[in-house]
């Protein structure tokens, strides 16, 4: 197996640590540390000098001074996060994340922008090593030649439907789902006597349609996350109980609990890491039948896919009679653990290398799936 070395970058508006749970790029950059350097790679994590990572090297590229100085009075557990493209601290963190990689590089050496195109400065100032996304969810901002999607979902709505009627694919345009840490959940059967909603608190992620549920059915729900300002002072309903952030353990305590949890997000869901989450604690999940839920999300077997009011009321009722077997959601889950995907990261990791030192498409690794006559044809 290879050796990689991989510098991960870090989010300027975060730090990469487990107290910034709510931030689904954050925590991809944290759990892949872990993920790859406990198979051996060689990782530099580049971020905020209070990050804590298993990183060969947490590189700090920005103090607390600068970050706090720039969002020390946001409060990013009660309301969603916010930051600038432009603001001191992304500037800083460019600047010097570009001068550290340019320390450390070898040739060979791969480059992970976690945030995308909101880190791209960096990657571009070091054209020589092989960038990577690694984990798109995002909507727009795709720009490097190495692209892994977390999901069919998102990677054919990328494609778009130019790709239904023209051969334009790229072999090094893939899909690696999102991976979790199995850790942090614990599983559990036996279940309290309430519904679950855990997420950013607006329209978008379908909380309205939750409470409207949880009333029509008489339901208890708990409400969990960062509140969008049309929420802040929102007139929760008697059987409907808001119990603000959830850090690790707060998180892991009401997902195990959970009789099932709502992620009735409207629109396109390019991997709701939430729902795999659930899935890990023996929760059964109820979702829109869209995005990364229609892979992830197996009818009547983990939860149900809704469309109508209705479809949300008998999902609700199916598991109050004790349809869905916590058990076979854990199964579903496990299938996204640190250990299931990092093969699949060392695979492709192999493969771009190849294209820029090797033969790419033809590379031979395993001899026994080709004749003697194929091979010495290759060494010409």
């Amino acid at each position: 197996m290879n050796n990689f070395r991989i510098h991960v970058l870090g989010l300027p508006h975060t730090i990469t640590n487990d107290e910034f749970v709510a931030c689904a790029y954050t925590q991809k950059a944290l759990k892949f540390c872990k993920m790859m350097k406990g198979r051996g790679h060689t990782i530099y994590h580049y971020g905020h000098e209070d990050s804590k990572t298993m990183a060969d090297e947490d590189v700090t590229v920005i103090t607390n001074e600068v970050w706090e100085r720039v969002y020390g009075t946001h409060d990013y557990k009660s309301k969603f996060f916010k930051y600038s493209l432009q603001d001191e601290a992304y500037q800083t963190f460019y600047k010097n994340a570009i001068k550290e990689i340019e320390k450390r590089k070898q040739p060979e050496d791969i480059i992970l922008p976690f945030w995308g195109a909101g880190v791209r400065p960096i990657c571009d100032a070091h054209p020589d090593l092989i960038t990577i996304e690694p984990g798109i969810g995002y909507a727009g901002g795709h720009w490097a030649k190495y692209k892994i999607f977390e999901s069919y979902a998102i990677y054919h709505a990328y494609c778009g439907l130019n790709s239904v009627g023209n051969c334009q694919q790229s072999n090094y345009d893939i899909v690696i789902p999102n991976y979790f840490d199995l850790d942090q959940f614990d599983y559990n059967k036996n279940k309290e006597d309430y519904f679950l909603f855990l997420g950013r608190v607006y329209g978008g992620k379908g909380v309205q349609i939750a409470i409207e549920v949880a009333k029509a059915t008489g339901i208890k729900l708990k409400v969990a996350g960062q509140l969008d300002p049309s929420y802040e002072n929102f007139d929760w309903p008697n059987n409907v109980e808001f119990v603000g952030y959830a850090s690790v353990e707060k998180r892991k305590e009401l997902m195990k609990n959970a009789k099932a949890s709502f992620l009735p997000s409207l629109y396109l869901e390019p991997f709701g890491g939430v729902q795999i989450e659930n899935l890990l604690s023996g929760t059964p999940t109820i979702t829109t039948d869209w995005g990364a839920f229609a892979e992830n999300n197996i009818e009547g077997v983990t939860g149900y896919r809704c469309r109508t009011f209705e479809d949300y009321a008998r999902a609700v009722k199916n598991i109050q009679n004790g349809k869905i077997k916590p058990i076979d959601c854990r199964k579903q889950g496990e299938r996204f653990s640190l250990e299931e995907i990092a093969p699949m990261y060392e695979d492709f990791f192999r493969k771009a290398i190849d294209v820029k030192k090797r033969r790419g498409w033809y590379e031979i690794w395993d001899k026994s799936l080709y004749t003697k006559e194929y091979i010495d044809s290759r060494k010409k």
